[in-house]
């Protein structure tokens, strides 16, 4: 996930900075955009471009709504060349079967039983990232199993998601305590900003806010003050 451009997908490229460990200095923490389910690519594909032409974008999480493996398929191939042509790595959210044939940079995996049983077929060539993690225990397990990143806060599939306190404390002890990358769920401005504060490396952040050209500017510039 280098800051130039591409117009292609070379190999892990664009994983560069989401599978690596902390450094000992802390930087502003990055965006990791969430789509919502996407059935027509046309219907996000100007507003992603808008973020990701605006500024610095780390990752793209495509969220898949139900459709055959070819409708699937399509559906990837009409937003990646968008997505990793502006220097971000393409994610699945699951669907980790088409992260090759879809020339993706790999797929996040709800829960530490999905990532157990699918990140072998991922590593080391794609990214394979964590969230749904419901304890300590968990996350930790994750980060052992080779999880190039965990996230703390995302909605699960009914939208529900732990109170904000709970989050900001798990990260908070994550990024004091361990040195594989936290995505952090931010549902405003607000929440990504305290976020930031506690130690995230990514903020990730719905349509709500990547849709808003003023709202990313500002998710984007969050925790510039405080890097150390």
């Amino acid at each position: 996930m280098n800051g130039h451009r591409r117009h292609s997908a070379e190999k892990g490229s664009h994983a560069v900075n989401m599978g690596t460990a902390k450094d000992e200095t802390r930087a502003a923490p990055r965006l990791y955009l969430v789509t919502p389910p996407v059935s027509n690519p046309d219907a996000v594909a100007n507003d992603l471009a808008d973020a990701l032409n605006a500024t610095d974008i780390a990752a793209v999480l495509l969220r898949l709504a139900e459709g055959d493996e070819a409708a699937q398929l399509g559906r990837i191939k009409a937003l990646r060349i968008l997505i990793q042509s502006n220097g971000a790595a393409l994610l699945l959210d699951g669907h980790a079967e088409l992260a090759a044939r879809g020339e993706t940079d790999g797929a996040h995996l709800t829960g530490i039983d999905a990532f157990l049983a699918v990140a072998p077929s991922l590593k080391p060539a794609r990214i394979a990232g964590c969230g749904g993690l419901n304890s300590r225990h968990d996350a930790m397990l994750a980060g052992e199993s080779g999880a190039d990143y965990v996230m703390f806060g995302e909605p699960d599939a009914g939208g529900r998601r732990p109170s904000f306190d709970a989050v900001l404390e798990r990260v908070a002890w994550w990024a004091e305590t361990l040195t594989i990358p936290c995505v952090a769920y931010a549902a405003s401005l607000d929440e990504a900003e305290t976020l930031a504060g506690a130690g995230a490396d990514f903020i990730a952040v719905g349509e709500n806010i990547w849709r808003d050209a003023r709202a990313v500017a500002t998710a984007a510039n969050l925790g510039t003050e405080s890097v150390r």
